[in-house]
């Protein structure tokens, strides 16, 4: 209880018994208000006339109060002694008050609670004390601040302490500021006031945020920590997100040095489902900064050169700032050589000249140069350089078509991968060159105005194909490597260079070859004959079966017309069999001719006689027959031959006979690729 408490209670107990002014007042500010009015004493008798009354200190709820006021009393009763009232303590350890002629009837006489004194005492008493309700938004006053804590006064009969982390948005937070608190209780444990500033702040946040947004407001928030792609913000209490990007108009390279900072913001976004909030710090300096760049840009003016700082760096270039407005130096305007990242000319804060090359006032672009500063390195090239001439360079990029070679720096010719070498088929060029490579060249093309050249490696080696008939003459036998495979044949290198086609006919006599893959394969070695040579056009023709004579002319002889021939059966469709005979070579009997003598169809592997009912030399095909064996057999023991029949007659039969048998073979010229199958086995066995 303070000082000035106190004394009020001194002035309402010890009062003068005037009759015009009847007025109990209340005895302390802490008081129970149960007892109030108990607690008054007044009385208008004499002390020698007043009524000694026994009561405990808990019935008046005055026991601590009263010892602290007893010499008080005291006094007062020797100013006041026609009307006064005196309470003594008669033993402190019984906890027995004594009141001494207090008259209990005035006190509870209804006329003296009536009084306009009573009254307007009361209501002074009242003022005194704040009400105060729990979960309640109250505004409240700093009138102390330590280094971890905020006492804060709300009126009530006790102050309330706030840590100091809740004021964290707030450096200039000072004694005297009214700030917001909830009331999260009246009293804990300690009997302490519970308040807390966030809570307050969160209740009304959210709509605050909303307003700010609509209205385009200027917030203040406090960075707490960093996180991936930016930082968290409390901004009345809610953690928004600030990007990146939106934190300066300038890249920022260490995000730690923001933590713990109190800025102000503008809220760019709210997600209403997810109560996000995006902040931005970036928007308070663009609007300014956008005014900076259209002065900036209206100024500018191609071919000018002005000094920059080093901004950003990209794989695609470099962006300069000019004082408030940003240009980019592309990748290819930062040197006239070979550049393969940025940072092999430039570091970050370098300050260099750029020239402007173009600008954009629309779209606030400004493209800049760097190499154009100084001289193109094609003007300082060798006058006297022409085509024809050897250089010696070194290979800056390889790519599947070619290699670039630079010569000088920032002069570079391109080898194109047709000029590394005389061969034909298709290869690529790191096959031949790589990186850093140093080599020497041709030079093929030359162009200074368009600043281009062409360079070749070949051209360093004699070019195989000015002496190719001396070298490769007709029907020379040679060995050469296959190298790709068609389905028309086999393209095959004799030497590098010197390239040549082995077609799919000339593969082999008596084998039927549908793809070279069955004949040969890729980078085998395979013998070749020279058919043909076109030098023109670099084109030999080939041949593999030509290094063997012709077995058909030999077949002629042996397969000839109703000769009979062992063999074997070795494949039946539905359109014939593939009949195995001597020497190697192939014939082909269709079903009308397969039929044995016993009515049953002939099966693979068996082995029968054949009659040869045609051969054709030229298409590489035996037709056979193997009833026509036993068909003939029998007819020439049956029919019995008729002397008197002239001779023409005979041969008019005969030559009947032959017709109408080949007229049964139409549907073997449907398989004719077939039958030449058979012959080319046939005829390469024989040559085995």
């Amino acid at each position: 209880m303070t000082e000035s408490k106190k004394k009020t209670t001194k002035k309402d107990v010890v009062e003068t018994n005037d009759a015009e002014a009847k007025q109990p007042k209340k005895v302390k500010a802490k008081t129970v208000k149960k007892v109030k009015e108990t607690d008054l004493l007044a009385t208008e008798e004499p002390v020698n006339e007043g009524i000694t009354e026994k009561a405990t200190a808990a019935d008046y709820g005055i026991e601590s109060d009263v010892k602290k006021e007893k010499k008080s009393r005291k006094s007062h009763t020797e100013s006041d002694d026609d009307k006064v009232v005196q309470i003594k303590v008669k033993s402190e350890t019984h906890g027995v008050v004594q009141a001494e002629e207090f008259d209990w009837d005035r006190f509870e006489d209804e006329e003296l609670r009536n009084s306009p004194k009573y009254k307007e005492y009361e209501s002074l008493y009242d003022e005194t004390l704040s009400t105060v309700a729990v979960d309640e938004v109250v505004m409240g006053t700093v009138i102390q601040m330590t280094s971890r804590e905020v006492v804060i006064n709300i009126g009530y009969k006790s102050e309330g302490v706030v840590s100091l982390n809740e004021f964290r948005y707030n450096p200039n937070l000072k004694v005297g500021d009214r700030v917001e608190v909830y009331v999260e209780s009246q009293e804990d444990k300690k009997g302490q006031l519970l308040l807390s500033h966030k809570k307050a702040r969160a209740i009304n946040s959210w709509d605050r945020v909303n307003a700010s947004l609509e209205k385009d407001e200027i917030i203040t928030g406090y960075i707490k920590c960093r996180t991936k792609g930016g930082m968290i913000v409390d901004v009345f209490g809610i953690e928004a997100f600030l990007p990146g990007s939106q934190i300066d108009v300038k890249p920022i390279r260490d995000y730690d040095v923001f933590v713990g900072k109190t800025m102000e913001f503008k809220v760019v976004k709210i997600n209403q489902e997810f109560k996000n909030v995006v902040v931005s710090h970036k928007a308070l300096i663009e609007a300014e900064l956008e005014q900076q760049k259209k002065e900036i840009i209206a100024k500018l003016e191609k071919g000018q050169v002005l000094e920059g700082t080093v901004k950003n760096i990209t794989s695609y270039g470099v962006f300069i700032d000019l004082g408030g407005v940003d240009g980019l130096i592309h990748i290819t305007d930062l040197s006239w050589g070979r550049v393969n990242h940025p940072e092999e000319i430039v570091k970050l804060d370098q300050k260099l000249n750029v020239v402007i090359l173009d600008f954009d006032d629309d779209k606030k672009r400004i493209a800049l140069g760097l190499k154009q500063l100084t001289s193109h390195p094609w003007d300082s090239i060798d006058p006297n350089l022409a085509i024809g001439d050897k250089v010696k360079g070194k290979v800056v990029v390889m790519a599947d078509y070619g290699a670039f070679v630079e010569i000088a720096p920032g002069v570079e010719g391109l080898i194109h991968v047709s000029e590394m070498s005389w061969s034909q088929h298709l290869r690529s060029a790191q096959e031949f060159l790589k990186v850093g490579d140093e080599i020497e060249a041709v030079i093929l093309t030359l162009d200074r105005n368009e600043r281009k050249m062409s360079l070749g490696i070949k051209q360093l080696k004699s070019d195989p194909w000015q002496n190719i008939d001396e070298k490769y003459t007709l029907g020379s036998k040679h060995t050469a490597k296959v190298r790709n495979f068609t389905n028309f044949g086999v393209f095959v290198e004799i030497e590098e260079g010197v390239d040549g086609l082995i077609h799919i006919s000339d593969l082999s006599w008596t084998k039927k070859i549908k793809h070279p893959a069955e004949f040969t394969a890729i980078d085998a070695e395979i013998e070749v004959v020279v058919l043909e040579i076109d030098k023109e056009n670099r084109r030999l023709s080939l041949g593999h079966k030509q290094l063997e004579e012709n077995p058909w002319d030999v077949f002629e002889t042996l397969f000839t017309m109703d000769s009979i021939h062992e063999g074997t059966v070795m494949e039946v469709f539905d359109k014939g069999a593939v009949i195995a005979l001597p020497y190697g070579v192939e014939g082909f009997v269709t079903p009308k001719h397969l039929v044995k003598e016993d009515g049953l169809m002939a099966k693979v592997d068996e082995k029968l006689q054949f009659k040869v009912i045609e051969f054709n030399k030229s298409a590489k095909k035996i037709i056979l027959s193997h009833s026509r064996v036993f068909e003939d057999e029998k007819k020439a023991a049956e029919a019995p031959v008729k002397k008197s029949e002239p001779a023409v007659a005979k041969k008019t039969t005969r030559k009947t006979k032959t017709s109408a048998e080949k007229t049964t073979l139409g549907d073997i010229t449907q398989l004719a690729a077939l039958k030449e199958e058979m012959e080319e086995k046939e005829n390469k066995a024989s040559k085995k």
